[in-house]
């Protein structure tokens, strides 16, 4: 009885935040979360995760430099929550607020044509953002996501997610099986490649060993079909460019486990490279690496 009062106070909580979101225009939405979010994380305890990851992937930067990035990294969390209720309605435009989209002609004219297809991208900028794109990019979206742990509130975000006909897997067995079929049939499917997975393979990620989802690459090897990155970049307040990179070329080694460990690396090291480009746009908050190596 306690947990279900204290998931409806949650779900009524989120209900009344994201409705006052709503009314604001996206700019003004956006920038409102930044100024809150950036105003109040650097001085919770979890930057200080974020500023151990930091001191060991990059230890060129000093103490102002990791500050730095940290407030850009709250900056950018709280804009992304604060342009979730909007995200359906930020557009393709290079203009103001909306969603810029950078892909080769012919490579989008072949993912809107059908056919399987796996997108890859991370937490950088607004990461929502790739579930309207691929209700614009192919005619069967859908993505894997992180269910709440309160039903009530997994529910609203479904419902802000999912409104574009978009198959939504949760992680898990169930969402998997789920998300094979809808490859086997044709289907797109993207997901966020790069948090912590302690039941996933080896591979390095800023040099340093990173457990990772395998996911991606095996059912990219599985089903055949095309492992695209996909970078999300942040322009301002509510303003977003989505650029569709070209395809992963998987190796052709025959071995399976061996292609799917090299294809995995390949996954990280793009991730790699778009942190470094704009590492204030990325979640350092997670604890992406072991604790052993956070001294």
């Amino acid at each position: 009885m306690a947990a279900s009062l204290k998931f409806r106070l949650e779900a009524g909580l989120a209900r009344v935040l994201l409705g006052l979101v709503a009314r604001l225009p996206p700019a003004a939405a956006s920038t409102l979360g930044g100024i809150v979010a950036r105003g109040i994380g650097p001085w919770l305890r979890v930057s200080r995760v974020a500023d151990a990851n930091l001191r060991l992937t990059m230890p060129d930067l000093d103490a102002p430099a990791r500050a730095r990035i940290i407030r850009g990294v709250w900056d950018n969390l709280g804009r992304t929550a604060c342009e979730f209720p909007h995200i359906r309605a930020l557009g393709p435009t290079p203009h103001g607020p909306g969603v810029e989209i950078v892909c080769d002609p012919a490579r989008l004219a072949a993912f809107r044509a059908g056919g399987a297809v796996i997108f890859f991208s991370g937490h950088m900028a607004n990461w929502e953002a790739m579930t309207p794109l691929l209700a614009q990019v192919g005619p069967r979206p859908g993505v894997f996501y992180r269910a709440a742990r309160n039903p009530l509130v997994d529910r609203l975000i479904r419902t802000l997610r999912g409104a574009s006909g978009i198959a939504l897997f949760p992680k898990g067995a169930p969402g998997a099986r789920a998300a094979m079929l809808h490859l086997r049939d044709g289907g797109q499917l993207g997901l966020l490649a790069d948090q912590k997975m302690n039941d996933g393979i080896a591979a390095t990620l800023f040099g340093q060993p990173a457990m990772t989802a395998s996911a991606p690459a095996a059912l990219a090897l599985r089903f055949g079909c095309p492992l695209v990155p996909v970078r999300v970049e942040r322009l301002g307040p509510a303003r977003l460019r989505v650029v569709i990179e070209p395809a992963l070329v998987p190796p052709a080694g025959g071995d399976r486990h061996a292609d799917v460990a090299a294809l995995t690396q390949m996954v990280n090291d793009r991730l790699e490279a778009w942190i470094r480009a704009r590492p204030a746009q990325w979640l350092w908050l997670h604890r992406r690496w072991p604790r052993e190596l956070m001294q």
